[in-house]
């Protein structure tokens, strides 16, 4: 949601088909086979609706089932990820020189953004932590407030993460943080937001493709495998106004 907030912003005139796997979440914890199995079956549900493009805006599954799910759209659909448009931003900026990467155990485990970055720059130190609580503190609404403040200092005062200049947020949730964040380093430390990172190449890409909409207007449609009070509240949280939430039945369940 913090993606789809963010494409909206960047992105006015373009019609979005939002898919949230709400019957599955978390995916931070499940392994990569099951993230895959249930990557794949969003893919096929969203080629149904004529998508152009395919943005995975999880970093889990981005981790663990972007190949996977590029493989098996082909050439129906383009297909991003959230983790790319970060490490291009990290290699773009020479300023970077020790970076901290926080994020679900299943983005951290997979050790996606640590490979890339140095592939790309062998000369940066990079760090890695996981923070499973992050995302339960912020779905309960625990935000600026004792309670997160006591989880964020908790986790960022380890050792992993001291003497860091920059910080990505591997996962979609951490942005509705990323004020807490800042505020624990007392904003020297360069905390890259992954939602408008990966918003703005979308709309890179959408100009080099030359996809934009020629009629925009349809609106945005947003499906989800299980509809519950709850996430209403969640989304409503993350996107900025409440949302019509369509479930739907995947494709193979």
């Amino acid at each position: 949601m913090t993606v789809a907030s963010a494409i909206r912003t960047i992105l006015p005139d373009e019609d979005m088909i939002y898919f949230g796997d709400t019957a599955h979440l978390p995916y931070g914890d499940k392994s990569k086979e099951t993230i895959i199995e249930y990557s794949l079956k969003i893919a096929e549900f969203l080629l149904n609706k004529k998508c152009k493009i395919i943005l995975i805006a999880c970093n889990s599954a981005s981790s663990n089932a972007f190949e996977e799910v590029k493989n098996f759209v082909g050439d129906k659909a383009l297909v991003m990820n959230v983790v790319d448009p970060v490490i291009e931003a990290v290699w773009k900026d020479p300023e970077i020189k020790k970076l901290g990467v926080i994020g679900t155990k299943a983005t951290i485990n997979s050790g996606s953004y640590e490979k890339a970055v140095l592939e790309m720059r062998s000369d940066l130190e990079v760090s890695s932590m996981a923070t499973p609580l992050f995302v339960p503190m912020i779905e309960e609404g625990f935000i600026f407030d004792d309670i997160s403040n006591a989880i964020i200092r908790s986790y960022l005062s380890r050792k992993e993460m001291s003497e860091i200049d920059s910080l990505i947020l591997g996962c979609t949730h951490y942005p509705i943080i990323k004020n807490q964040i800042s505020r624990f380093f007392n904003f020297n430390v360069n905390v890259l937001d992954s939602a408008t990172i990966v918003a703005e190449k979308l709309r890179d890409v959408l100009a080099e493709q030359h996809l934009f909409t020629p009629d925009p207007g349809k609106g945005h449609h947003f499906y989800v495998s299980d509809h519950t009070d709850y996430f209403e509240v969640i989304a409503k949280m993350f996107f900025g106004e409440k949302l019509y939430l369509e479930k739907v039945r995947l494709p193979g369940n």
